[in-house]
């Protein structure tokens, strides 16, 4: 992109449009989206991929949990990546899939929200950021069918409803909200979700939820080596974002640290996890 012999902006950055930072890039920089990307062809080419994320809805609002591992083949690639991340002030977004295109796109939704909201001077709904996500996702099909597929889990607090909201995806963009209050994505999700069946209520307090999505994180990492578990000896713990009335707010480290250890211990005594509670 050009600049003015004065140093000025171009033109393009002041001239009326869309309000979509996707559709001026798309416009003005094309070759900086992931989508416009031509990628060599290599044998045998393996990226690290990120898995296991976990959301459930609570009395206050919503939360989004990730492990930390990525691998790459059978191989370890990273012990300490994070996996979640504020989309803005009231949603958040949790990753799965290829690492590097993965956090990509999820500053270009932080961009694309954000820009909206200058733009227009107040910000999207929720279903409209929900929206806007499934068209990002969508425009990484490409990749997605060369093996470099990003599979994202975006979670918010509807200030209009007064309640957190789950939405999943698949590597097409196709969106479904998850009417159950839990969902779970990533190779380790099957065992994760199956952990949630067992231990979710709806309405269940902060504390409980933030155990119950520990327990699930591992359980998927008791059955799927691609998924990393509590790691005392590390000192390396899931990632736990909270999103409420007031807004979006990442769990301590201590605060995981010590209910990791609470199920940890817990887990001395009932390898198989706690069941759920007869009602």
């Amino acid at each position: 992109m050009s600049h003015q012999p004065d140093g000025a902006l171009p033109s393009a950055f002041t001239a009326t449009g869309s309000s979509s930072f996707l559709d001026f890039l798309g416009a003005q920089a094309p070759e900086l989206l992931p989508s416009r990307r031509a990628l060599p062809q290599v044998p045998g080419f393996e990226a690290p991929h990120g898995t296991t994320i976990v959301a459930a809805t609570y009395a206050d609002g919503v939360l989004l949990a990730g492990d930390r591992r990525a691998t790459m083949g059978n191989v370890i690639a990273n012990r300490e990546v994070d996996k979640v991340f504020a989309a803005d002030e009231y949603s958040a977004v949790a990753i799965a899939g290829t690492l590097g295109f993965a956090i990509e796109l999820v500053r270009l939704f932080q961009l694309e929200l954000e820009h909206y909201e200058k733009i227009e001077g107040t910000a999207l709904s929720l279903d409209g950021k929900a929206n806007r996500l499934t068209t990002m996702v969508r425009g990484n099909l490409g990749m997605a069918m060369q093996g470099l597929a990003v599979v994202p889990v975006f979670a918010g607090y509807d200030v209009d409803r007064g309640e957190g909201r789950i939405f999943t995806y698949d590597v097409t963009g196709g969106r479904s909200e998850e009417s159950s209050g839990f969902a779970a994505t990533g190779s380790g999700s099957v065992y994760a979700r199956g952990s949630l069946k067992k231990l979710y209520r709806p309405g269940m307090s902060e504390a409980d939820a933030v155990t119950a999505v520990v327990q699930a994180l591992y359980d998927a990492a008791d059955d799927d080596s691609a998924t990393g578990g509590p790691d005392l000896s590390r000192r390396l713990f899931p990632r736990v974002s909270l999103v409420t009335a007031d807004g979006f707010r990442m769990l301590d480290a201590e605060e995981v640290a010590a209910v990791s250890r609470t199920v940890v211990e817990g887990r001395r005594e009932a390898p198989d996890g706690p069941r759920a509670p007869v009602l």
